[in-house]
């Protein structure tokens, strides 16, 4: 990635600057803007993740580089997080959003703002961004969206497809840890010990309310823009990636949106687009500018003549775990939903995959408690190697069913749909479905999956237990995807009734039958476009210079499966160590963490499922230090979540905090 170092405008950069909100509670940020008097737009990432040293890399890469380029670019510390006051409670809360409010209101009434705001952000600031314009600020005319979603149910870190999510549990252990770590003394001064113990006192254990929400109620309908697209007026551009776990909104949002709109799919992960593995990374922050010189500036940028539509169709390769680059190439869509995709239904025969029913088999399906072990993380970041594997070791526990050898290649673009005729020997059960390329030498890579609580076969509002022995038919649609399929190659579907470490599993064994014959998947090919050929090639990556940073030890990570010969129990372990790094723009500022996951399970027990997350977070300067440690454990009977929390906190070596939480949640149909 190109470093610049001289922009079109000399940059001056303000910090800290604080904001106050209409209870006095005053937010910390950051901004860098033009030099001189002119009023500029402004671009406003709004956070909880630390300005000062969580996100100070990425945000040095970012946003002098638009002040650059003439915009004053704020990034905020949320109520509760950083440098700011008060205690954050939870995630897309009311009072996030009313904040936000407060800060564009502030923005706008600086002398040098021209009164025209934009939004940015990645993953929670890409929620909020939409969740800011819904609420329709006038001074908001723009939003880039990056690895979001519309819906926080159906669609977020917590649920998918009725199913809980790991991640779930992973997740609140991060903002657990994270809720500990203390403001700087040098920036906020003597406060800096209140703010710490009120964090530590008021921030709680999320895992216990995500948990008592397991189906779609009022709690996630709050902050889910697919409630009502039409409140949204703002222009909002949405990008994701095929390898990170929010790339199905950037469709949803094309379809919904009354607004103008524009979509981006590339190959990355849980990362920006011009740093982001796998590669091909983009002149990402380019592509921003062009945006916001249309919509801030009213510049004619020719952006929104542009297909509304550009995805990367991923080529089919060797199954890894990690990819430094993708293969594959840009294709572009002018409207979507596109009528030119045309859904090819291959039938599931008991014989594989045909283009013509067979006759009704009845295959029986009870799967091991571990297929899924080369599933990955729902959510991959892409840097290290936390992607899928080959799935032909998921085959042995799962129901597979192949094309013939592809005489043809062809590409597919959207969302691959499964409609299923079963039975169920259980009340609660579930059922996860792989898609994937089969290789001339039988390697299989992973292409797209999705799961489905069959209680919520019919809406995640209001579940409903299946009968056993009754035929029921049900549709599962996989995650959105773009690929092409090469001639030589095979289209698997694999049925299983287990996907761990992704999903928890259900209350007890689920066994299916699959009817062959009245079952199939649709495939929404794509036919070829002279256009594809002619489109317009994004710049090369280019950014803003590196923060000035000194390692002073070394990251480790460890990750690994291990299978107890003796008891049959199946270990998962994670070790991650961030190393110790001092931030020199902050007075030696120095910053550590590490963190342990630990997911075990025997193949023939659901209820063995166990978690054990602890998180360790270290900040010092000179003789002062601040340590936490917090602790996230979770098992399950067959009627209850069994939830234990840990925190500990010390100033040097003396503990100025403990608390623990001992939580049993009711399972609702999970």
């Amino acid at each position: 990635m190109k470093k610049i170092t001289e922009f079109p405008h000399e940059i001056e950069v303000m910090d800290p600057v604080f904001i106050e909100m209409p209870d006095g509670v005053r937010l910390a940020a950051k901004i860098w803007k033009p030099k001189g008097s002119d009023q500029v737009p402004a671009i406003l990432e709004y956070l909880p993740y630390r300005r000062s040293d969580g996100t100070a890399e990425r945000d040095a890469l970012t946003h002098p580089y638009f002040a650059g380029h003439g915009y004053a670019a704020i990034r905020v510390d949320m109520r509760g997080s950083g440098d700011s006051d008060g205690v954050m409670t939870g995630e897309y809360l009311k009072q996030e959003q009313d904040d936000a409010l407060g800060v564009i209101n502030w923005i706008t009434a600086q002398p040098w703002c021209s009164g025209s705001v934009g939004m940015i952000g990645i993953s929670w600031g890409g929620f909020n961004g939409l969740q800011v314009a819904a609420r329709q600020p006038d001074a908001l005319k723009a939003v880039v969206s990056i690895c979001s979603t519309d819906d926080r149910y159906a669609d977020d870190i917590h649920y998918m497809g009725g199913c809980l999510l790991m991640d779930n549990p992973w997740w609140s252990s991060y903002m657990f840890s994270l809720n500990t770590t203390p403001p700087d003394p040098l920036v906020v001064g003597d406060r800096w010990k209140d703010i710490w113990l009120e964090r530590l006192k008021g921030s709680g254990f999320w895992i216990a309310e995500w948990l008592r929400h397991q189906r779609r109620d009022d709690f996630w309908k709050h902050g889910s823009i697919c409630e009502d697209f039409s409140k949204i007026k703002a222009a909002v551009y949405a990008v994701g990636g095929w390898a990170d776990g929010y790339s199905n909104a950037v469709f949803r949002l094309l379809e919904g949106l009354r607004s103008p709109s524009k979509g981006l799919v590339g190959p990355w992960a849980h990362k920006y687009p011009h740093f982001a593995k796998p590669g091909p990374a983009i002149g990402f922050l380019q592509e921003c500018l062009r945006w916001w010189d249309y919509w801030l500036k009213d510049i004619d940028t020719g952006i929104m003549d542009e297909p509304r539509l550009r995805a990367w169709v991923q080529n089919g390769v060797e199954p890894q775990t990690f990819y430094e680059d993708r293969p594959g190439r840009w294709v572009a869509e002018d409207g979507w939903p596109n009528q030119r995709l045309s859904p090819v239904k291959w039938w599931l025969n008991s014989n594989g995959l045909g283009q013509k029913p067979d006759r009704t088999v009845p295959l029986t399906l009870c799967s091991p408690q571990n297929v899924g072990m080369a599933g990955g993380r729902w959510c991959a970041f892409g840097l290290d190697p936390d992607g899928p594997g080959d799935q032909r070791a998921e085959a042995g526990g799962s129901l597979v069913f192949d094309t013939p050898v592809l005489t043809e290649g062809c590409d597919i673009l959207g969302t691959p749909e499964l409609e299923l005729e079963l039975e169920t020997g259980q009340p609660v059960a579930m059922i996860a479905a792989v898609l994937s390329d089969v290789m001339p030498n039988g390697a299989a890579t992973r292409v797209s999956y999705g799961v489905l609580n069959l209680t919520h076969r019919k809406c995640h509002e209001n579940p409903s237990l299946m009968k056993p022995s009754e035929r029921t038919c049900i549709r599962l649609k996989l995650n959105d995807c773009a690929h092409h399929f090469g001639k030589g190659n095979r289209v698997r579907i694999a049925l299983s009734t287990a996907y761990w470490p992704i999903v928890w599993p259900m209350p007890e064994k689920v066994t299916l039958k699959i009817l062959t014959g009245k079952s199939a998947l649709s495939l929404p090919v794509r036919p070829s476009s002279e256009g594809d050929a002619v489109l317009s090639k994004f710049p090369a990556p280019e950014s803003a210079v590196p923060l000035k940073t000194e390692l002073l030890s070394s990251p480790e990570y460890e990750n690994g499966f291990h299978t107890d010969l003796a008891t049959g129990e199946i270990t998962c372990r994670l070790w991650q160590d961030e190393g110790r790094v001092r931030h020199l723009e902050l007075d030696g500022w120095t910053t550590a963490s590490t963190r342990e996951e630990t997911y075990r399970i025997h193949p023939d027990d659901p209820l063995s499922a166990r978690l054990d997350i602890i998180w360790t977070e270290e900040v010092s300067r000179g003789d002062w230090q601040v340590t936490s440690r917090t602790r996230t454990r979770m098992h399950a009977t067959k009627t209850h979540f069994i939830l234990k929390g840990e925190l500990e906190a010390y100033l040097g070596n003396e503990e100025v905090y403990r608390q623990t939480w001992d939580e049993e949640i009711p399972r609702d149909f999970v």
